[in-house]
């Protein structure tokens, strides 16, 4: 299992590109495999990430995850492979439906059928990644569109935050892999995994990449910890597709799935991702405590190299 640290995880005034550059300048020196970014509402993730390509020479850089509905699928082809350019081909493309409130509420858009909705948008953003044309008429989208980006080396991996049984079927079919947020390892072992898998397999298509993201805490005091994260991340558990998968593992919110520990408890609960199937931890570590997070990322480095 390959690990990676969450960079950008708020819109503050501390997220901006030179701090992000430093920070994943300094992911990429401790060995870790990737950086991911989610796309809230501060700066672009593609765009960042992009940048962030110019400035590192390893790293893969991934998006966890940008909201398809406000960009139409032609433009984001276009926006990842002029990333995927950028980076070198270190370039993942992660894409997500957001939800309800955010799209019908903020943005103004339809959110009624929202599997549908990515079933397609897959449909055609796949063949422009490769630099095909697109011809689809569908429900949502009417497309005749190609262009190419001659310096992307390769078409980027487009992973779909997946969660339920039929967004996990369109993305074993018809995507590379699935990233998830505040799913435990259990449901990872015994929902994630065997769906997206089987889907793939009976399409014809690899073995899916399956990135878990979770809160990530080194610490002596874990219901301390525990607590703290409950309430900073109370929202998720909120959220119906997160707290479906937060039920599924028996867990009452964000803090009961949070990686949290001493290093021996770390090293089990990695192991149990490992046991569930997961290729890539997406690790959000949180400071709750000065130097906490600076230790943190030495403990995973460490697990890394290991």
């Amino acid at each position: 299992m390959k690990i990676g640290i969450k960079i950008g995880l708020s819109s503050g005034p501390e997220v901006t590109l030179n701090n992000l550059i430093n920070i994943a300048q300094d992911v990429e020196a401790r060995g870790f495999a990737s950086c991911w970014m989610p796309n809230i509402f501060g700066l672009d993730a593609i765009s960042t990430l992009g940048i962030v390509g110019y400035a590192t020479q390893s790293l893969e850089l991934g998006t966890a995850v940008t909201p398809t509905y406000p960009r139409h699928p032609v433009a984001m082809a276009q926006q990842a492979l002029t990333s995927q350019a950028a980076a070198g081909g270190r370039f993942v493309l992660g894409i997500g439906l957001s939800h309800k409130f955010v799209v019908e509420d903020m943005f103004g858009l339809d959110y009624s059928k929202p599997a549908s909705h990515m079933e397609e948008y897959l449909e055609v953003l796949q063949p422009l990644l490769a630099g095909e044309s697109t011809s689809h008429a569908g429900a949502q989208y009417r497309v005749n569109a190609t262009f190419k980006v001659h310096d992307a080396p390769s078409k980027p991996p487009v992973i779909v935050a997946a969660l339920g049984p039929r967004m996990l079927n369109i993305a074993g079919r018809l995507a590379e892999g699935t990233i998830t947020w505040m799913t435990g390892a259990k449901t990872l072992a015994n929902h994630i995994v065997p769906t997206i898998t089987q889907a793939a397999a009976a399409a014809g298509r690899p073995t899916p990449r399956v990135v878990a993201g979770l809160p990530v805490v080194l610490t002596d005091k874990p219901d301390a910890a525990r607590a703290t994260i409950a309430e900073q991340l109370a929202l998720y558990g909120q959220l119906p597709s997160y707290k479906a998968m937060l039920e599924r593992e028996g867990a009452s919110g964000p803090g009961d799935i949070a990686l949290v520990g001493d290093e021996a408890t770390l090293r089990k609960e990695l192991q149990s991702l490992r046991d569930a199937g997961v290729t890539d931890l997406n690790a959000a570590v949180m400071e709750l405590e000065p130097g906490q997070f600076d230790r943190t990322l030495e403990f995973l480095a460490s697990e890394m190299q290991a």
